[in-house]
């Protein structure tokens, strides 16, 4: 039986060895920034996505085809967003705080 440290074959990793731990401050904090701003453009695209599939939900004239399209994208979506937010997670774990981010709005 191989052991490995941080990875098996497959590429998990090791739950007892944080993927960041061996992370310098400085390079947590901006992979976090890159993270949360990332975070921040998915959810935006996912609720644009949703809002599209709202509407053509509404209107009858719009095929089941479409409006099935409309949900697997959403979904596939959402899991993607999902898989992002434990990544982020983690560099905030690993990090300690979460660090401040400008925001994209103009006010």
């Amino acid at each position: 039986m191989n052991d490995l440290s941080s990875s098996d074959a497959s590429g998990e990793r090791n739950e007892s060895e944080p993927r960041y731990s061996s992370m310098q401050k400085p390079e947590l904090e901006a992979l976090a920034v890159s993270a949360i701003l990332e975070h921040r453009r998915l959810l935006a695209a996912d609720e644009a996505v949703y809002e599209e599939w709202t509407r053509a939900s509404a209107d009858p004239s719009v095929s089941a085809a479409v409006l099935k399209s409309l949900q697997d994208e959403y979904v596939a979506r959402q899991k993607k967003s999902e898989a992002q937010q434990e990544v982020l997670s983690e560099i905030i774990d690993a990090l300690g705080y979460v660090p401040e981010v400008a925001s994209d709005v103009d006010d």
